[in-house]
């Protein structure tokens, strides 16, 4: 079992840059990793995730602009974000997955774009 506390969430202009961190405090190296969002009145989505093996998949709405990447030795999972919009305000959710078997979630750390 891991617990996930995520860090990072902040206000932030348009255009503007941030990166989130998703610490564990148990060994993440079999777990695909993974970064979702949920903005207010809708779903949770996928914005990336990261394989074991380190293949990147990202949501068309964020490619080329958001990169994910994970230090297992840390137990560190991050998300960087570039080139930030509006529609990218919501609380992001960092995720591990072991095989859809046992699947653990953060608490949560809010994004907000706006001016």
């Amino acid at each position: 079992q891991v617990t996930l506390m995520e860090s990072g969430g902040d206000l932030v202009q348009p255009g503007g840059s941030l990166r989130l961190s998703c610490s564990a405090d148990g060994v993440i190296l079999i777990y695909d990793m993974g970064w979702y969002r949920q903005a207010p009145g809708k779903q949770r989505e996928l914005v990336a995730r990261i394989s074991t093996s380190y293949y990147e998949e990202y949501a068309d709405s964020v490619k080329g602009r958001f990169t994910i990447s994970r230090n297992d030795a840390a137990n560190t999972v991050y998300l960087e974000m570039n080139s930030l919009k509006p529609e990218d305000t919501a609380v992001y959710y960092c995720n591990a997955d072991w095989k859809t078997v046992r699947t653990y979630w953060g608490q949560g750390t809010q994004v907000t774009v706006s001016s």
